[in-house]
């Protein structure tokens, strides 16, 4: 498995006419060869090279890899970088991630004046967008216990609870499903908090007639998931019954185009057109969607200047919303993976805006 994703690296490379490259970041080095570490401030690298002859720099104080390639050893008091820099190729162009520090990648620039550094994150990035059957799985997975926890939250949700108190408990359980962590700090947001699509949950108490913004995800075996839906205490007024539909349609419009070989441009520019001749397109302030994996944001996303074409095992976000001011707010997201033939919608939530009970 490791083989292959690192090949698809090489022939990428290739086709930029790069041989080798230095990665970085440390969820690409795991991608790569199956070992993590968080390496805090210290130098961590794996060095791809097309002829195989990879190396793994590491401080004498990670834990021992059972990555097949050879380890290049150093301590903090240690010359690293000129470790680094005699352990490489500095006579021809290197790829470069760009997850990179300054502090590393300015200093191995001077040690090695005449080679050429390149920006070549797409070749491991768009490697990743590409999800494998095992991390389509896990992908799955960590959706279906988002949809779990959702509806939890949904069944806690009346009047007078906080935005604290719901996404505390959305934390809760996903510790008690076992998961690995949050993919991001829930946004719970009731009323006009909901027109900032990033709100951080705080002590407003739920009022009825409210609506009640979720955007959620947690991390198992480490991949992320990540939805989001749109409820109302009671009765909404008709206008906000009306956005909340109109959303919705705008979703499941975007979500009805997505197979391989659709511009992912188009997705945005569907949604937006819709939400924008029903008079709010001014409000519909973010991009359509984000790709995730390993991260909740990994490179790439779903916008109306994107150049990127929908590929099998790709899964990005569906997310429209409108947001007005000083009023409120309405989101609605699911993670969609692109099939061979179509795409599978991960999230199975309601969409609809009346609470469960």
């Amino acid at each position: 498995m490791h083989e292959q994703r690192i090949q698809r690296v090489l022939d990428a490379l290739k086709a930029r006419g790069l041989d080798q490259m230095i990665v970085s970041d440390p969820d690409s080095i795991w991608y790569l060869t199956g070992y993590y570490v968080y390496p805090f401030e210290r130098l961590f690298a794996l060095y791809l090279r097309a002829d195989g002859a990879h190396k793994l720099f590491l401080n004498r104080m990670f834990p021992t890899p059972e990555a097949p390639y050879q380890q290049v050893w150093f301590s903090d008091t240690d010359d690293y970088l000129s470790i680094l820099a005699d352990n490489v190729d500095g006579s021809r162009p290197m790829g470069i991630d760009k997850e990179w520090p300054a502090r590393f990648l300015l200093p191995f620039m001077d040690k090695h004046p005449g080679c050429r550094c390149v920006l070549a994150s797409d070749c491991v990035d768009n490697a990743r967008a590409c999800k494998d059957e095992t991390e389509r799985e896990l992908m799955r997975i960590s959706s279906r216990i988002n949809d779990t926890v959702m509806e939890r939250a949904a069944k806690r949700l009346h009047e007078g609870v906080t935005e604290r108190e719901i996404a505390d408990y959305i934390v809760s359980q996903y510790a008690a499903e076992g998961c690995d962590t949050m993919a991001f700090q829930p946004i719970v947001s009731f009323g006009p908090n909901a027109a900032d699509p990033h709100h951080e949950a705080d002590n407003t108490r739920l009022e009825p007639g409210q609506c009640i913004v979720i955007d959620m995800g947690c991390r198992k075996d480490r991949y992320c998931s990540d939805m989001t839906r749109t409820y109302f205490c009671g009765e909404p007024s008709e206008k906000h019954a009306a956005i909340h539909d109109l959303v919705c349609r705008a979703n499941a419009l975007a979500e009805s185009m997505v197979r391989p070989g659709v511009a992912l441009k188009e997705l945005d520019i569907a949604a937006r057109s819709l939400i924008a001749e029903a008079g709010y397109g001014e409000y519909f302030t973010h991009r359509l969607g984000h790709f995730i994996g390993q991260t909740e944001h990994e490179q790439g996303d779903v916008s109306a200047t994107t150049p990127l074409v929908a590929q099998p095992g790709m899964i990005f976000s569906i997310e429209p919303g409108v947001y007005l001011p000083g009023e409120f707010g309405v989101r609605i997201e699911d993670l969609v993976l692109v099939t061979e033939d179509g795409c599978e919608i991960l999230n199975h939530v309601d969409k609809h805006w009346k609470l469960p009970r």
